[in-house]
């Protein structure tokens, strides 16, 4: 059961800036690792892709423990005198950052294979098993905490979209222009020396100032508590009734989906752009023009838009625009680099909406939870839904990394053939447009909490809390 604590100061601007500045510190690493991991493995460490691939998976097994573990934890944990879910982020922002920064230590390029392939497991299994894990679930329960209202949460989920996207624009604009270069026949190419280290250092550094600012500005007001009187429920019990949940097997099923298909994007734009179209600049053209999109377009018209036809009918016709926007990538075989971004855009407008309306979808399910059960685990639930979303970062790294073998890609190659060329480019377009096409259809025959269920359940919710206060 949720109850208001002692009056604090209203919701407002102060608590939106604030969520928006924990997800800004999350990406510090977590887009990083998305866009940039697999580069530096290969290019740098010179470890094969499906290498790399396999460790992601294996990453994700562990993850299934550690992210049910912590929610576990954040849901049966007394609160802090710092409040339920804002004591982790105090916490855990220094373990997070610093384990980052030990991902990519340039140093270890001429040490022994099996050298590197240990530091490789130990140190991404560190980050984002566990110190990752520690801080993003108490971080993405928190929205429950801060306000009540769906309306407010929208808004969170909005602005915690937009600190994402400030994020990949950082990290994906003056990444790039800082390891790569240009070698003596005009091959665009990896910097040697630090440079991987020098960037991951900063990143931690901002990564640790954006999770302090969202612990400063932002407020727990609502008290998430077990309903008095009632026994202790088990994690079995709480596992059974969240898996027999329609709502979040399908956001589960879209979730991983969505990120296999954006995040091997991400992942294969570091190969298309500086090896099909011969233009490592067109990472940062891609991240500038995609950030445009999401702020200027679809960031100020995503809880109108919400309202008016709601988030998931508003998120199935965003997905079928990506969808045929990289599939006509394809198919049309796009060779000019302004065209390839132009339909880029599209799709990253139909995109836009799902990823900014989906954390406001967690927080639907979760209160879809309370009225069919009549327990509230936000901790639990979240911690399934994050599970579920680094199963698809796993699933891209994963087809990323053995499409790379698959297709001949030779890290050590500054120039790959013609086949290989045209495999990065199938892999870059027709595998997202097909992840795409299927988040479309797991949202609208399966995922059943459109805008009519999401209104019954608030008035359900809201009802029983003032039969209870």
């Amino acid at each position: 059961m949720q109850t208001e604590q002692t009056p604090a100061r209203p919701f407002g601007m102060r608590d939106k800036l604030g969520y928006m500045f924990g997800d800004f510190g999350n990406d510090f690493t977590f887009i990083f690792a998305s866009s940039f991991l697999m580069v530096f493995y290969t290019k740098v460490l010179g470890i094969s892709g499906g290498m790399v691939g396999t460790l992601f998976l294996v990453a994700r097994f562990a993850d299934a423990f550690t992210d049910v573990t912590m929610g576990r934890i954040v849901d049966s944990a007394k609160p802090a005198g710092d409040g339920k879910f804002r004591c982790w982020i105090r916490r855990m922002c220094g373990p997070v950052a610093l384990s980052s920064f030990l991902m990519y230590q340039s140093a270890l390029a001429d040490a022994a294979m099996w050298v590197k392939i240990i530091y490789m497991y130990g140190t991404y299994l560190l980050w984002g098993s566990i110190f990752y894990t520690s801080i993003n679930i108490p971080y993405g329960s928190m929205a429950s905490a801060i306000t009540a209202d769906p309306g407010e949460r929208t808004a969170l989920s909005t602005f915690r979209s937009i600190g994402a996207t400030l994020a990949g624009l950082f990290i994906g604009v003056g990444t790039p222009l800082f390891i790569y270069t240009t070698d003596a026949d005009g091959n665009q190419i990896v910097r040697g020396g630090g440079a991987f280290t020098i960037v991951a250092g900063l990143f931690s550094l901002l990564a640790v100032i954006c999770y302090l600012l969202c612990y400063r500005l932002t407020t727990e007001r609502v008290h998430v508590e077990k309903a008095a009187g009632g026994r202790r429920i088990t994690l079995a019990e709480t596992l059974a009734a969240v898996f027999q949940s329609r709502a979040l097997l399908g956001i589960i099923g879209a979730a991983i989906f969505l990120l296999l298909s954006q995040l091997l994007i991400s992942s294969m734009n570091n190969f298309v752009y500086p090896e099909y179209f011969k233009s490592a600049e067109g990472i940062s053209l891609f991240t500038m023009i995609s950030t445009a999109v999401m702020l200027f377009i679809v960031a100020p018209i995503s809880v109108p838009l919400s309202r008016k036809v709601g988030k998931k009918e508003g998120s199935v016709a965003g997905m079928l625009l990506a969808g045929c926007s990289y599939a006509l990538m394809y198919f049309l075989h796009i060779k000019n680099l302004w065209a390839f971004l132009l339909l880029s855009a599209v799709g990253y407008l139909g995109l836009g909406f799902f990823n900014t309306v989906i954390w406001a979808n967690i927080t639907d399910v979760i209160d879809d939870q309370e009225v069919r059960t009549g327990q509230r685990e936000d901790g639990t639930v979240y911690a399934v839904y994050s599970f579920a979303r680094k199963a698809g970062q796993a699933l891209a790294g994963g087809v990323g990394g053995w499409a790379l073998d698959i297709i001949g890609y030779e890290p050590a190659s500054a120039v790959q053939t013609d086949a290989v060329i045209e495999g990065l480019f199938a892999t870059a377009t027709l595998v997202p447009a097909a992840g795409f096409f299927i988040v479309a259809l797991l949202l609208w025959f399966v995922y059943p909490l459109n805008r009519q269920k999401v209104a019954e359940n608030v008035s359900i919710l809201k009802e029983r809390r003032a039969q209870a206060g």
